[in-house]
Order: structure tokens, then sequence, then C-alpha cells
């Protein structure tokens, strides 16, 4: 079977999304292509996923039409993984292929960024946007046809952005102006919109699941029955994913369909998962479980989130949806895998409902205010995971000039200063749940 498609990011997430779906049209005979993988970070999963010849198992799991789903797969759309940090020549090569049609991305919210120190003969690059650059200007001076770009990070527009980014650094390198019209006109950058709950790697119950399988996987992976992708454009005709019973939608604007999603489900996790986790508990099974941590989760969506969207029936329906998605007893979400860079998640998934709810109701919304302190807390403990640099900061700085940090956050935020100080001082005095106490006051 042909590689025809270059994959950045090798976690969970894509391996249930995405590799799954290329795996059902490949079974079904719609689709004929294999999936290359590329690392775009230093650390990651590429020498696994070759050692297991890229075939791992995803179970899904759920209620879907009122019934129980636990279905396990050994997903086989992968060809191989490639390392630019071990082997940059061999990332290069993959322009070379005439096949490559695809490419698709997940590198988080904090991977789609313009560092401007970079230079093409770095092997490779540092930033997500430079290693893609670096990879299509080769396709170019090869006269080949361009790509379509898939994007899944969840940011707004999040083709738009990188292709500005890629742009950027084609000027940055002076690459020319035939590259630049070629990156604009023979390339298709498309933003999308992703949507299923991944768990990952199911480490209470690998032993018996694996024991179950009869074999190792260190790639055993888990998720949610539940998916939708949404995206801009029509590529059916190359890429049949409708066809294949995928619940997709193309479309001519993400935008609504984006913000409803990343405002409720993904700004329901991000502002919950950190005061969680410092009350002591462990997945978001247990949050929906524990009486405080429900009720504020409630609070924020119903009297926070959701009224800034309009409080349409359908944003309704989906915020109760997400409680029930939260709720899946197959789901054992675990609170520090959606801790990761919660920096640049609180900014892309909380920071707009607080703004927009500002400026509607003159006033901070209190319980998402609140998620704004407990995420300092969090980062001034050992469990933040983020980058180097923003972890030392966080830890030492004041609230003040956390807050003033406009390139984290996109604007400055000292207007939350007393707020978020006295929830602090909550915190300090009264532990979490003087925390969860004053959210449902």
């Amino acid at each position: 079977m042909r590689e025809r498609i270059i994959q950045f990011g090798e976690g969970g997430f894509l391996r249930s999304f995405f590799d799954m779906f290329v795996h059902i049209m490949n079974a079904k005979g719609l689709f004929d292509g294999k999936v290359v993988v590329v690392q775009p970070i230093e650390k990651g999963l590429i020498d696994v996923i070759n050692q297991q010849h890229g075939v791992y198992h995803q179970y899904l799991r759920g209620i879907e039409n009122g019934r129980v789903v636990n279905e396990v797969t050994a997903v086989e759309s992968i060809s191989r993984g490639v390392d630019p940090y071990k082997d940059y020549l061999g990332y290069l090569e993959l322009a070379k292929n005439p096949d490559m049609r695809f490419i698709v991305s997940n590198t988080t919210e904090a991977g789609i960024e313009y560092l401007g120190t970079e230079s093409l003969s770095d092997a490779p690059p540092k930033s997500f946007p430079a290693k893609l650059t670096a990879l299509l200007y080769e396709r170019f001076k090869l006269g080949l046809p361009g790509f379509i770009i898939l994007c899944c990070e969840l940011i707004d527009r999040n083709a738009d952005l990188l292709r500005e980014y890629v742009v950027r650094y084609a000027e940055l390198w002076k690459l020319g102006r035939e590259f630049i019209d070629w990156l604009e006109n023979e390339n298709r950058f498309v933003n999308t919109l992703v949507d299923r709950i991944c768990t990952g790697y199911p480490k209470d119950e690998a032993k018996a699941l694996l024991s179950e399988l009869g074999c190792e996987d260190r790639l055993l992976n888990t998720a949610e029955i539940f998916h939708l992708w949404v995206i801009e454009g029509d590529y059916e005709s190359e890429l049949p994913l409708k066809q294949a019973g995928i619940n997709v939608i193309w479309t001519d604007d993400v935008t609504p369909y984006k913000k409803r999603k990343v405002r409720i489900l993904n700004g329901a996790h991000t502002s919950m998962v950190l005061a969680a986790r410092l009350l002591g508990l462990s997945t978001v099974g247990e949050c929906l479980e524990n009486e405080q941590v429900l009720g504020m989760l409630k609070r924020t969506l119903f009297e926070e989130i959701i009224p800034t969207l309009g409080s349409k029936e359908e944003d309704i329906a989906f915020g109760n949806a997400v409680l029930e998605r939260f709720a899946n007893p197959f789901v054992k979400h675990q609170l520090l895998s959606i801790a990761l860079n919660s920096v640049s998640k609180l900014r892309a998934r909380v920071l707009p409902t607080i703004l927009e709810y500002r400026d509607k109701y003159g006033s901070l919304p209190k319980c998402l205010t609140m998620s704004v302190a407990a995420l300092i807390a969090f980062y001034r403990t050992d469990e933040a995971n983020d980058s180097p640099e923003i972890m030392e900061f966080m830890k030492k700085a004041t609230v003040g000039e956390i807050l003033s940090r406009v390139d984290y956050w996109g604007c400055e935020l000292s207007f939350m200063q007393e707020a978020v100080e006295k929830t602090l001082e909550i915190i300090k005095t009264g532990g979490m749940t003087g925390y969860y106490g004053e959210a449902l006051s």
C-alpha cells in the first residue's frame, strides 16, 4: 500500500482519530494509502512505532444510541515513523514521494508558533511551521504538486495561522516569490475542528487488556466512541470519509462549530482539571462523582460559558451532552494528561469566554476567573508540564507579572489581578475545599 499521508504528531489523539479513519477507509476498499508519522518535538514515540511496525490496538468505548459499545481494532494505517531529530535527511526525503498528497497535524495549541530565530540549515528547525516550510521547499524544488494540509490543533483558524507562519519563514529565509506563490496557490491549508475524547494508554487497565489481546502493545490506546470532524471545503472525492461512515461535516465555515466545541467541551476541561488535581483527584470521572467539582462545573457551563454563546437550544444540548461524555464509565481521562501545556490551553479555550462575558455583563465570570488562580497555584507545584521556560517563570513570578505576559495570554490581564489574588489567598488559607466553597457560594 502506498504512503500517501505525512502526519505531524504521534500521540494518542491522532491515533484514535485520523489514523483510525484511514484504517477504516482502507479496510472498506475506499482508500489506498498509509500514513508516515513525523515526531514534531525531540522526545516522542517514533522508536516504539517503528518497533511495532506501526500497528497498535485502539479501544473505542462508550454509549451509542443507548447501546454500550466496547470494541477494539488492530489499527494498521501507519507504515512507519520518522524522527527528524535523528534522521533529518530521511524527513526531507518524504517530500520526494509523488504519492504524498495529504499532511495532517496535531502539535497541540503550543505547536503552531513563529519563533523567527531558526535557519533553513537547521537540522531540524525547532518549530513545527519551520519544519513544514523546509519540507515544502524541498517539494517545490522538485517541481511536484502541493498538499492538502489538514490542521487539527485546537486554535481558531488553525490552518490560516499555519499558512501565515510558513509564509513568514519563507520570507525570513529569502526563499523567493516563486516559492511563496507555490505555497499559496498549489497547497490547500484547511481549517478543521476535531472532537473525540482520547484517554490514551490505559495504565490502570493495561495488564488486563493486554492479557485479553494476548500480545504486548506499548501503543495501546483508548478513546470514547463519539467522534466528529468538521472540515472546511470538500475533499470527499480524494479522502472518502463520509462514504466510509465517518462522522464528518464538509462545510464552508468551521467557525461556529469550533467556537461551540472549544468553549464548552475544552473550556470545561481546562477550567476544571487543575483545581480538581489540587483537590487530589486523578480522572475526569472522579470529578463528575465529586459533588463540589460537579457543582462548579455545571455553574461554569450553564451560567458562564453558554450564556456568552447566546444560550441557544443547541448550545444547552451540547453542554448536557458534554456532561454525559465526561461521565462515560469507560473513559478514565487522566487530569494530568489534560493539564499538559495549560497556559496555551487556557488562552485558547477559557480566556475568550472570560473576555466576552466581561464585555457582555460588565463583570468577571466568577468560576472561570477562579480557574486562572487555580492554574497559577498548579504551576507552583511540581506536577505542571509545559515548556521549561514557562514552568520556571510561573513558579517564581508574582500574580501581577504573570497576568501582564501578553505573549502568554494575547492581551494584558491586570483587570483580573484583584480577583485572582483573592482566590489564591482562599486556596492558601482554606485549601481547595475553601476554593470550591467560594465558587458555589
